[in-house]
């Protein structure tokens, strides 16, 4: 056979993007569990994205590309007047739920955030119901948005489990953008054929690298990626419900496909050796068990794998707020994903850069006696010295146990522990916390916060009675699955 011509026969869909397909098109969702957690995931993420609508540097990126233009049946911002085209309106209910770096979490192999998928869901679902009630149709429910979060959950923290897409310099967005495109195209009335063609295209886009996220270059972007990613999703639901075709091997074509592109290691001849070619690692199927287990972030807005630290300082704080120009050294004593995404030393230049910082996290509670969201902003921290005094005393320890308990899946443990020592040679003793309060382990202790984060959230924006209203909506399973998603949405509007 010749050398100089390819073999054109094409192929059928590679397998990872048939199961999720099916998963979509065929799973039916009956979990109590999983619906209860998907309601209260819901009332956090929409709390997030209100409270961060007091940022400017959050709220200039919002409202349609041409100032005034109105979109008939357009999808609502959560606490804003805007009414937007699906695809920006997923843009923006992104960026607002993920500014603040406080909705749920999801940590394995690869880490993330798939409440980052409500964008798409919400702006699609919204926009549908209203146009679905002007054609004498009924509108979608709450519960429809709920069972597309439970799926989006799933897909993004299923294949995150065994895939690190950040070894490979990738950010975790590809994984909102794939999970997106799947439930919006369901949401769209999407058959098998264009949700294949949908995830296809996702795959095949050029994907975010995580320059971004990691010192010396960590920025804002960080804040609005994964409403990007999600809007994009939304966008290539839209292209191939209008007929595009996909591209079957995106995943697996030899040389031109994401496996040998983006997911392998390459020599510097470009060539792959057998050894450096990877492929997607699922070891299980798609179910309901990532809603079921995600972890919330009750306490502090900060990066997940400082989340224990903070607590751990919080508890430390009465025994040196009084002695801070006393302390000789601190010890963290953390687990590796924290020393590789989080663990900086030197100038921080914005408050992107702060939240991302496992010693300022630190330092802020052990000072301060709590870490809030205003605490990253420049002024803050030009006022406090006292943080980079304390940030320069740091050492940060690996504990093997802790790398180790962290990606055991009867654990998922995400530890830290903070010792202070100080110039007299007196010490605290070390206070150890393994796993947050929004972990499963402790979600019964944290589901009250929880509901205590969003009501304070919702009063940043609305009247009492209105706040009021909206959480005896939300605290109700039967009565907010039975609502429809117009009349929720409704609610949220300025």
């Amino acid at each position: 056979m010749s050398t100089n011509v390819d073999q054109n026969n094409r192929p059928d869909y590679d397998q990872v993007l048939q199961d999720i397909a099916d998963y979509v098109l065929s799973y039916r969702i009956d979990s109590p569990l999983a619906l209860d957690t998907a309601r209260n995931c819901l009332m956090d993420t929409l709390g997030c994205g209100l409270l961060a609508l007091r940022f400017p540097e959050c709220t200039k990126h919002l409202g349609p590309l041409v100032e005034g233009s109105v979109v008939p049946f357009g999808a609502r911002v959560p606490g804003t007047s805007f009414r937007l085209d699906p695809v920006k309106a997923a843009w923006d209910i992104g960026c607002i739920v993920r500014w603040l770096d406080y909705n749920d979490t999801w940590l394995a192999a690869e880490w993330g955030h798939p409440s980052d998928n409500l964008g798409g869901i919400l702006a699609v679902a919204d926009h549908l119901s209203q146009k679905r009630l002007a054609n004498g149709d009924a509108p979608l429910t709450v519960r429809v948005v709920l069972e597309a979060m439970i799926m989006a959950h799933e897909i993004q923290g299923v294949i995150a489990l065994e895939n690190s897409f950040n070894r490979v310099g990738l950010d975790h967005v590809l994984l909102v953008k794939v999970a997106s495109t799947a439930v919006t195209a369901k949401l769209m009335g999407a058959n098998r054929e264009q949700l294949l063609a949908a995830l296809s295209h996702a795959f095949v886009d050029g994907q975010a690298l995580r320059t971004y996220r990691h010192a010396p270059n960590a920025g804002s972007r960080k804040s609005w990626a994964a409403g990007d990613a999600s809007s994009r999703g939304v966008r290539l639901a839209d292209i191939a419900l209008r007929g595009e075709m996909g591209i079957p091997g995106v995943l697996s074509a030899p040389q031109w496909g994401f496996y040998d592109v983006l997911f392998s290691h390459t020599n510097k001849d470009l060539a792959l050796k057998p050894e450096d070619k990877r492929a997607f690692s699922l070891s299980q199927a798609y179910g309901t068990y990532v809603m079921e287990n995600v972890l919330f972030k009750i306490s502090f807005p900060a990066e997940f794998h400082a989340q224990t630290a903070c607590e751990a300082a919080v508890t430390l704080h009465p025994q040196v707020k009084h002695r801070l120009h006393e302390i000789e050294r601190i010890v963290i004593t953390t687990h590796e994903s924290a020393i590789r995404i989080i663990s900086k030393v030197g100038p921080l230049a914005n408050a992107a850069d702060r939240d991302h910082c496992l010693q300022y996290m630190t330092a802020v509670p052990l000072a301060f006696g709590t870490l809030v969201a205003e605490h990253y902003e420049d002024a803050f921290h030009a006022a406090h010295p006292i943080i980079d005094v304390l940030r320069d005393k740091m050492e940060i320890v690996e504990e093997p146990r802790y790398s180790r308990e962290y990606l055991e899946a009867d654990k998922r443990s995400i530890a830290n522990a903070v010792q202070v020592f100080f110039v007299d040679g007196t010490c605290t003793e070390q206070v150890a916390v393994e796993y947050p309060i929004g972990h499963r382990r402790r979600r019964a202790q944290g589901i009250s916060l929880l509901e205590d984060k969003f009501k304070a959230n919702l009063c940043t924006r609305f009247t009492g009675q209105r706040s009021a209203e909206i959480f005896a909506l939300c605290k109700d399973q039967a009565q907010l699955e039975a609502t429809p998603v117009n009349r929720f949405m409704d609610l949220f509007v300025i």
